[in-house]
């Protein structure tokens, strides 16, 4: 059996995702890594290595569909999609203004049992504002992965509004590989 967590850091490692220097963030933030996932999500072996591992989370248990906030995560919500058998959601940063003013696309029941899914979280803060869509439209979050957790703050984000958070990966355990 494939340990898909042990192949993802290495691909990561291999394709040169996670690089080591002096980067400012899109906050302004100084980092002396930077996680380049938007790379990592157009490359299949990846996105297929993150979808097993997902899958693995969620084949036992009750989830209807599997949701990712434009852009970065729509990738990953479609391998997984594609893995898992379950269907997909899209959310938009803001509703269309025109056609079907959607949010979501794809079909969202309620109360459909849905996991959210990102490519990458500091603070847990854009993911927040798509669990408040899906929220806001019937569905039930149940919870959410990243696959990298830079570990600023995202886990504590989650824990205090009751949602079940899980990194692939942090950030701590790609330094412990790396050693």
């Amino acid at each position: 059996m494939v340990d898909y967590k042990e192949r993802l850091v290495e691909l990561l490692k291999e394709n040169d995702v996670i690089k080591f220097g002096d980067f400012t963030l899109s906050s302004g933030k100084k980092s002396d890594y930077y996680v380049d996932m938007k790379k990592a999500i157009t490359m299949p072996d990846i996105l297929e290595c993150v979808a097993h591992l997902i899958t693995e989370k969620i084949e036992n248990d009750d989830t209807d569909k599997i949701a990712g906030p434009a852009l970065g995560a729509v990738p990953i919500a479609t391998a997984t999609s594609l893995i898992s058998k379950k269907p997909m959601l899209m959310i938009r940063k803001k509703k269309k203004s025109y056609g079907t003013s959607k949010q979501i696309e794809g079909e969202l029941n309620p109360d459909d049992n849905v996991i959210i899914v990102e490519d990458v979280t500091t603070t847990g803060g854009s993911l927040l504002k798509a669990i408040d869509v899906i929220n806001e439209n019937g569905g039930n979050i149940t919870k959410a992965f990243v696959i990298v957790d830079r570990e600023e703050g995202a886990k504590e984000t989650f824990e205090k509004k009751g949602i079940i958070f899980e990194p692939l990966l942090t950030i701590s355990e790609f330094r412990n590989y790396l050693d």
